[in-house]
């Protein structure tokens, strides 16, 4: 009797979708897809004017481009920053607070004071977020990347990004069921619902943002850019891979977290090792064999020539949106933009 009960109470158990002791969990497999009932992706951009997505209207003109960095900003900070000379607002909830009403707040403080002065509804924000970069958090945190979007955000920066498989689970949920058939990526799983908000900060209906929000290049046109931030040993042992996962755009090897684990516990003035320079240099090297955007820091501290350095280097996305550094790497480059 008591064998019968245990038995059906496994039953019970797996018919529910709870885990048994001794059992292994069985992963659903990936939607299929159907590849007459998608659209095909556009072999080149069907658009004309302005993208949404300013940065990718300076990376068409070969410029690097340049961002400021906040955290915990709600409305008035949005309608404040609607004027940045940066070319994107990178929004932290790494370790910021995680508050995606205040997320949204912010979008719509920066969309009432538009248009930006180069006529885009907003500046491009790109959110950081907590989610460790390994596969298993990624499928379990999804729910981070698609609330992130609802928002009307422009884009997702993965932090501590450990491997091609969680860099290839942000990209699909991020993109609807229905977008065009990818190879080496699943069928998407961003829910209806999500286009309703991020539409009216991007100024479009919801239908044409549920074309656009797509990741570019990889649609020609999408509007969505998405990175990864290589920043420790596991993240630099899978890099070569991850940055070629479909749908990435840009990479960056995370100097301090990078420290902790290579110099320890920080020291004034301490410089970086050569370990540290290695890290560094793997992470350019896979960027450029991708195809795929470099950012790194380019601060005028270390001299007037460092962001010269680094865009000689191969950096295209740099910190420092309306500092000093920022006017000259556009002056090096002859950026003929209003700044």
């Amino acid at each position: 009797m008591k064998m019968k009960y245990l038995a059906a109470a496994a039953a019970l158990a797996t018919l529910g979708g709870l885990p048994v002791a001794g059992s292994a969990q069985v992963q659903p497999a990936a939607p299929a897809f159907d590849a007459g009932t998608f659209p095909p992706m556009p072999a080149k951009t069907t658009r004309t004017g302005k993208h949404i997505n300013r940065v990718i209207d300076v990376w068409l003109k070969g410029q690097p481009v340049y961002y400021a960095q906040i955290e915990a900003a709600g409305y008035e900070k949005g309608k404040e920053m609607a004027a940045t000379k940066a070319d994107y607002i990178t929004y932290e909830m790494e370790h910021g607070a995680l508050d995606f009403h205040q997320l949204r707040e912010f979008m719509r403080g920066l969309k009432e004071a538009g248009p930006t002065r180069t006529g885009h509804a907003t500046p491009a924000v790109i959110v950081t977020l907590p989610i460790q970069g390994t596969a298993d958090a990624l499928r379990a945190n999804a729910w981070m990347i698609q609330q992130t979007l609802a928002a009307g955000v422009h884009g997702i920066l993965l932090c501590n990004a450990e491997s091609p498989e969680a860099a290839k689970i942000m990209i699909e949920a991020s993109r609807y069921p229905f977008a065009p058939v990818v190879p080496g990526l699943n069928q998407g799983f961003r829910g209806n619902g999500s286009q309703g908000y991020a539409s009216k900060m991007w100024g479009v209906t919801p239908q044409e943002y549920e074309r656009l929000a797509e990741p570019w290049p990889l649609n020609p046109d999408g509007e969505l850019i998405f990175g990864l931030k290589i920043e420790n040993p596991r993240a630099d042992a899978n890099v070569e891979s991850s940055v070629r996962v479909p749908g990435i755009t840009f990479a960056e090897w995370g100097p301090g977290d990078h420290g902790f684990y290579i110099m320890g516990m920080p020291k004034p003035g301490q410089g970086l090792s050569p370990a540290m320079l290695q890290a560094r240099k793997r992470v350019l090297d896979a960027t450029k064999a991708a195809g795929i955007k470099f950012l790194n820091a380019c601060s005028d501290k270390p001299g007037p020539n460092y962001v010269i350095d680094q865009i000689k280097d191969g950096t295209m996305i740099c910190t420092g949106g309306d500092s000093p550094a920022a006017d000259v790497g556009r002056k090096f480059t002859n950026r003929t933009d209003p700044w």
